[in-house]
């Protein structure tokens, strides 16, 4: 089991939802954390609801200059906890080009820019923990949600590849993959949201991926068999049951 207390994690999307969630509980676990959103007050509100010892970094991941700079403030850390996310749901036939690039921008090629002011120091260390978050919806194109998974399949695709590449290194990768989690981006959803989490529970599930051994996690579990088994239709039958009628 991994040790988390007496480590110093950066959280990257922190403000609020699963990422304040989880930096209570890694709190309450000892560790020492680096907060990061683009919302200063947020931040601050919730350092200050922490039982242990926290700095604010305001950091704004589709900004290279705001995330180079954050990257510094932060300086070396024990782990690095990507959750930073935006979402707006609509299929193709209603294509918005401006939320689309913001989700890939923020998403996917957010989660880039911070990973790579982080992970060359730590491969030079021998020594940290990256943890990513993706989606469940990130297994399988699904309708209705042209920028969201696609940016969270390129993003658990990243994770992958990290994970490939850092065995040995002293660098370890874990990819959490949860499902429907209530925050103020599910609420733009006007379709029933099975297996629905609050974002106490998707942080337990977190908590238990960073003290396991695993690469990854994808929770609730039940409702994971759906997506992971849909790799395994073939597409006559996944776009019959799942594409647009």
């Amino acid at each position: 089991m991994r040790k988390l207390s007496g480590k110093t994690y950066w959280l990257v999307g922190a403000s609020e939802g699963l990422g304040r969630a989880l930096a209570l509980k890694l709190s309450q676990a000892g560790c020492a954390l680096v907060l990061s959103a683009r919302n200063k007050d947020s931040l601050q509100a919730l350092a200050e609801a922490l039982p242990g010892a926290a700095r604010i970094v305001a950091c704004d991941v589709s900004d290279r200059a705001s995330v180079v700079a954050a990257a510094e403030a932060a300086g070396p850390v024990d782990g690095l906890i990507f959750l930073a996310g935006v979402y707006w749901p609509f299929p193709a036939t209603e294509w918005n080009a401006e939320q689309t690039e913001a989700m890939f921008d923020v998403n996917l090629t957010g989660a880039a820019r911070v990973l790579g002011q982080v992970v060359p120091g730590m491969v030079a260390r021998g020594a940290g923990h990256i943890v990513i978050t993706g989606s469940l919806s990130g297994y399988r194109g699904l309708p209705g949600s042209i920028g969201y998974s696609s940016s969270k399949a390129g993003l658990m695709h990243l994770a992958e590849s990290m994970h490939a590449d850092l065995r040995g290194t002293g660098v370890d990768v874990q990819l959490a993959n949860p499902g429907f989690i209530r925050t103020r981006l599910t609420d733009k959803n006007d379709f029933t949201m099975p297996f629905l989490m609050e974002p106490e529970q998707a942080a337990d599930e977190m908590l238990a991926l960073m003290r396991s051994e695993k690469f990854q996690r994808a929770f609730p579990r039940l409702f994971s068999l759906v997506f992971r088994g849909s790799n395994f239709l073939p597409d006559w039958a996944y776009y019959r049951l799942f594409a647009r009628k």
